[in-house]
């Protein structure tokens, strides 16, 4: 196994099992997201838990596209989202009201929230939205209620976060596999043993073998991981067409100039008057064909 460790995930399978599993630590990635915006602990753990899961949920479909998972409740968490790419890269954030204290995850979001997950497969695919009301104490047993429900897999998660790493760790039985269940039942119970110090401390060769050195465990190749926002000036020149002229117009004669920032990252994209004529005559342009040779 390779020792390389830091924002990486890393895939193994139980052999002669239906049985594959997880494992995500985020470090730099997660310290990335933390110097965007600073969090109270209870906001960042929940944040960081997030973009674990997502990291390890992303890990069990194939995309080249991305897979974002959002929480939004009337609660003093407001709104969650994050976002993992099919190039490893990811970003994050939250919104939150007053204070916010640790515990179950339904006082934090409130008891209307929900969780939405939403996979987009890539170009020429048809997006993929599934959602989940928060019944659960916490945001990897609502993730369990979400593949219980809309999936029917059978899927364990356990996350940790705090002011230095992200981690998680996910177990899921292979749909349709026909295999027994002593050996999900095993397995799943010796990863109820591992403790959040566990998951944020030790590294991923070492945990996998504290949890299951008794199972004849492959692990893979890990997959590197890293922050970066997809947010781009074609982007936001795409969302300010779509706001249309006159619109556009009027926001620049009340406040002399657009502005728009990207939550994520706190990138600031600006447009004077020449940029937005620029802009929405460029969009007025007749689309010319490609010469044929």
């Amino acid at each position: 196994m390779t020792t390389r460790d830091s924002d990486c995930l890393h895939r193994f399978v139980f052999e002669h099992t239906d049985v594959r599993g997880e494992l995500v630590h985020l470090d730099a990635s997660w310290q990335a997201v933390l110097a965007r915006q600073t969090y109270p602990p209870a906001v960042r753990n929940l944040l960081g838990e997030a973009l674990a899961a997502a990291a390890l949920l992303s890990a069990t479909i194939k995309i080249d596209g991305y897979l974002q998972l959002q929480l939004r409740g009337d609660g003093p968490v407001s709104l969650l989202l994050v976002e993992v790419t099919a190039q490893g890269t990811l970003r994050g954030l939250a919104h939150w009201n007053g204070e916010v204290e640790a515990g179950e995850l339904a006082q934090q979001v409130g008891s209307a929230a929900r969780l939405t997950i939403t996979i987009d497969p890539g170009e020429g695919c048809e997006r993929y939205q599934g959602m989940v009301q928060v019944e659960q104490t916490s945001l990897a047993a609502t993730l369990e209620d979400y593949f219980r429900r809309s999936e029917q897999l059978r899927t364990r998660l356990w996350l940790a976060a705090d002011d230095v790493r992200a981690g998680g760790m996910l177990l899921q039985r292979l749909p349709a596999s026909g295999g027994a269940d002593e050996d999900w039942n095993r397995d799943v119970f010796l990863g109820d043993t591992l403790t959040r110090d566990e998951l944020l401390q030790l590294p991923a060769r070492d945990l996998l073998r504290r949890l299951f050195h008794e199972e004849d465990v492959r692990v893979f190749e890990p997959q590197p991981l890293s922050f970066r926002c997809s947010c781009s000036s074609e982007r936001i020149e795409a969302m300010l067409r779509g706001l249309g002229y006159d619109e556009v117009r009027d926001i620049l004669r009340e406040q002399g100039r657009v502005s728009v920032n990207c939550e994520f990252c706190h990138q600031e994209y600006a447009y004077d008057s020449v940029d937005i004529e620029r802009l929405f005559a460029a969009a007025d342009q007749p689309r010319v064909p490609p010469t044929r040779h």
